[in-house]
């Protein structure tokens, strides 16, 4: 067994086309029918601000697949913690042995997560989409655009956070390291006027995008939503949208923003990996709106952290 800390796994695993390349292997496994993937174990630590999800999945052929245990307690910035934590461990999938431990203090989460945003764009968004608003100032709302731009030719990013603070600081810090042209918003909907892609990234409790708010042709990442008390999006965004598509079904129906829906959706439901896998042939008219809730999956677990062993071993190998 061998165990690799945060600094070795940033040096294998990074957002490149190669990660995401893994990850979007994953999601087209889980459309094939290749994934045993088990419910989220999610625990509330409300007290704090916190909750604990476990996630798991096996792709079928796998040498190995991965337990991931991941805190979230969004408190933590105001004591300089970051909001997310936890590690992985993988298993040989032919012995149940432990394989190695991934403490990542939550990075690989952190990746695969800006990674399934990307490849939502990719298989959804039109492809000379330029023009992302990002609603929320946290790390997925760096690490989305930066991820997306993997897929896109993003030149402009719009942001509306609730502290105007944290936007200046993302404003900056986006222009200097990404070289982009970063506007700061004083509402969501002036923020999305222009907008090709939405991403939302917030805790929120209350929904925060309308469909008033987004424009023709649009494509919506909610990337928030991943437990039964958060909400990114109105009612009337679900209902109205051209597409709506899922990275599962019933994640989305108990931690997604599919939660929230009360009436009978009139468009059809679809998982990404079904569209990813050509089970489900998606085709958009320029003016489209198009949706993707996002909930994080087993696999995209598994997918990262075997991805990162496999790098992990060749350096080795190689020494």
């Amino acid at each position: 067994m061998k165990i690799y800390n945060k600094s070795q796994i940033e040096q294998v695993t990074q957002l490149d086309l190669n990660a995401l390349a893994a990850v979007e292997n994953g999601f087209k496994a889980l459309g094939q029918g290749n994934v045993t993937m088990p419910p989220i174990l999610s625990m509330a630590i409300e007290e704090h601000n916190g909750e604990v999800d476990v996630k798991t999945a096996h792709i079928k052929g796998n040498e190995r697949f991965a337990i991931k245990i991941s805190p979230g307690f969004f408190d933590n910035p105001k004591l300089g913690l970051p909001s997310l934590n936890g590690l992985m461990v993988l298993f040989s999938a032919k012995t149940g042995l432990v394989d190695s431990v991934l403490f990542d203090e939550g990075y690989l989460t952190d990746i695969r997560t800006a990674l399934a945003g990307a490849i939502s764009a990719k298989y959804l968004s039109n492809s000379e989409a330029s023009k992302i608003t990002v609603i929320g100032s946290g790390l997925q709302a760096e690490l989305q655009v930066a991820a997306i731009k993997l897929v896109r030719p993003i030149s402009q990013v719009n942001i509306w956070a609730r502290d105007n603070t944290k936007s200046q600081a993302y404003k900056q810090r986006m222009e200097q390291r990404y070289d982009l042209s970063v506007s700061v918003h004083s509402s969501i909907q002036q923020a999305c006027q222009e907008a090709d892609i939405i991403v939302t990234t917030t805790p929120s409790k209350e929904p925060l995008l309308n469909w008033e708010d987004i424009p023709s042709g649009a494509h919506v990442i909610a990337m928030g939503s991943d437990s039964p008390h958060k909400r990114e999006l109105a009612t009337s965004v679900i209902l109205n949208a051209e597409h709506l598509v899922v990275d599962r079904i019933s994640q989305s129906e108990s931690l997604g923003e599919l939660r929230s829906v009360d009436k009978p959706l009139t468009r059809s439901l679809v998982e990404l990996g079904d569209i990813i896998c050509g089970k489900h042939l998606y085709s958009r008219r320029v003016d489209d709106v198009s949706v993707c809730d996002l909930t994080g999956t087993g696999v995209q677990d598994t997918a990262i952290a075997d991805y990162t062993a496999q790098q992990l071993t060749s350096i080795q190998s190689t020494m």
